[in-house]
């Protein structure tokens, strides 16, 4: 028994070394040191806009009377799917003010996996494209090479961290990594859609 635990000691032990020796710790500090100041200003931003310039909740009644719910969320999902292009936390936002505030934010979470998961499958497709696949490995050199050295544990930040879901996807698409870890690593998106919508709801009336 005790050998057991000290072979699983030793994994872990080997496994905190590489992760150590290969820049994984400094890549989160260094992406949550990124992320923390634009999430602040954003937030700033918001409230001296919704203070002195114009109520959010009257915007946002005004998207739900203005588009189907069908027409956001499929909005929401091309933005998971395409390089993240809008601001989750928007639509985290616009589901408060919804008939069905925690089904339309489960709805979003789901919508955001499966945005990530269809990333993937085109990040493999575009291996089969020349001029697609020399584009995106020149755009995306550094987080290819970051996926192929950390793999599961950078689609697990990407699911929780402000880092575009559907890029680190692409790029395990890419790179091949096995599907059964993006599918397993990228649950982590429903509960940062439950953080984060937890926090927003407290926000918005």
């Amino acid at each position: 028994m005790s050998r057991i635990k000290n072979r699983k000691k030793s994994k872990i032990q080997l496994l905190h070394q590489y992760y150590n020796y290969t820049g994984f710790y400094k890549f989160l500090i260094d992406s949550a040191k990124k992320a923390i100041p634009p999430i602040l200003f954003l937030v700033a931003v918001l409230w001296v806009f919704h203070n002195y310039v114009y109520n959010i909740n009257d915007g946002l009644e005004l998207i739900t009377a203005s588009f189907s719910r069908i027409a956001i969320l499929f909005m929401f999902f091309l933005s998971e799917t395409l390089l993240g292009l809008i601001p989750p936390e928007i639509f985290i936002a616009w589901s408060k003010k919804t008939t069905d505030p925690i089904l339309n934010l489960a709805l979003l979470a789901t919508l955001s996996y499966l945005g990530g998961i269809l990333s993937y499958f085109i990040g493999k497709a575009v291996l089969k494209i020349k001029i697609v696949k020399d584009y995106f490995e020149n755009k995306m050199v550094k987080h290819l090479k970051n996926t192929t050295k950390w793999g599961g544990f950078l689609i697990a930040v990407g699911a929780l961290l402000p880092i575009p879901f559907s890029i680190t996807c692409l790029a395990a698409g890419m790179i091949k990594y096995p599907l059964k870890g993006v599918l397993i690593f990228g649950t982590l998106r429903f509960v940062r859609f439950a953080i984060y919508g937890a926090a927003i709801y407290n926000m918005v009336s």
